[in-house]
């Protein structure tokens, strides 16, 4: 996907299309960028996987009759794909870059925690200016004056897009890791009914299918048991058992009889 266009007059020299957008906190919040002070970015992160980096940024936007006041940590610039001082912080351009499907979403969220104050959390995805797509969560509170409305908004960004990756890149490995020992058991089940059976390949695996079938449990079930039986020299009388009982409940049903194989 594309960077995003950007509000008019959202970067420094340049200027883009504004698109149709309504501010969820009003106006008087959303117009400008106000003044921006700088933010030192400081937040601990870890994950399951032993992540303990991951881009992120802080920010505070702090909200009074004359406009509201961003503050953005390095960070918050380098997720949405500037450098500090290439853009002035809005609202408008902070909605700008949410991925065109969670942008209504996110400002629910704002729009609610703005009105009642409170903490939030959302977890969403995030076009930064050269096109890339992160994936974030946001969390943060919105803080309550003396008179019991919001004054700021604060919180912390995360980059959780390289620590996704590892899980499904984990997931997938663990996956394929699993298919091939399953595997491995089937072949040495299958393998075990045709020395014993003197049957082909073909109809040893047939067998084990059928037995699958006739008792409801799972191929793979059926066949560690055999094997477990097999790898136990004390359970010989069991095995013969199991053979003869796959023999009877799983007999081949095509014609021909058995296969060499």
């Amino acid at each position: 996907m594309g960077p995003p266009a950007l509000p008019s007059g959202a970067a420094g020299g340049h200027t883009g299309r504004s698109e149709d957008w309504a501010c969820p906190l009003g106006a008087g919040f959303c117009a400008g960028g106000g003044s921006v002070t700088e933010l030192s970015d400081l937040y601990t992160y870890s994950s399951a996987l032993g992540d303990s980096e991951s881009d992120a940024g802080i920010f505070r936007v702090d909200i009074s009759p004359a406009g509201p006041t961003f503050q953005w940590s390095d960070g918050m610039y380098r997720l949405h794909g500037y450098h500090r001082g290439e853009v002035v912080p809005t609202m408008e351009l902070v909605f700008a870059h949410k991925h065109p499907d969670d942008r209504e979403r996110c400002r629910e969220i704002v729009a609610q925690v703005s009105a009642t104050g409170g903490f939030f959390c959302l977890y969403h995805r995030l076009v930064d200016a050269h096109g890339r797509t992160r994936r974030v969560l946001t969390s943060g509170e919105a803080i309550l004056g003396a008179d019991g409305a919001v004054t700021a908004l604060e919180g912390v960004m995360v980059d959780l897009s390289r620590t996704l990756q590892r899980e499904t890149e984990e997931s997938a490995r663990e996956a394929v890791a699993g298919a091939t020992a399953t595997r491995t058991v089937i072949d040495q089940a299958r393998g075990i009914l045709m020395g014993q059976l003197k049957l082909g390949s073909d109809d040893a695996f047939q067998m084990l299918v059928s037995t699958s079938s006739h008792r409801n449990v799972k191929l793979v079930a059926v066949a560690a048991e055999l094997v477990q039986l097999a790898n136990s020299p004390e359970a010989r009388n069991y095995l013969d058992r199991a053979v003869r009982a796959i023999q009877v409940h799983g007999r081949p049903n095509h014609a021909g009889g058995r296969r060499a194989g």
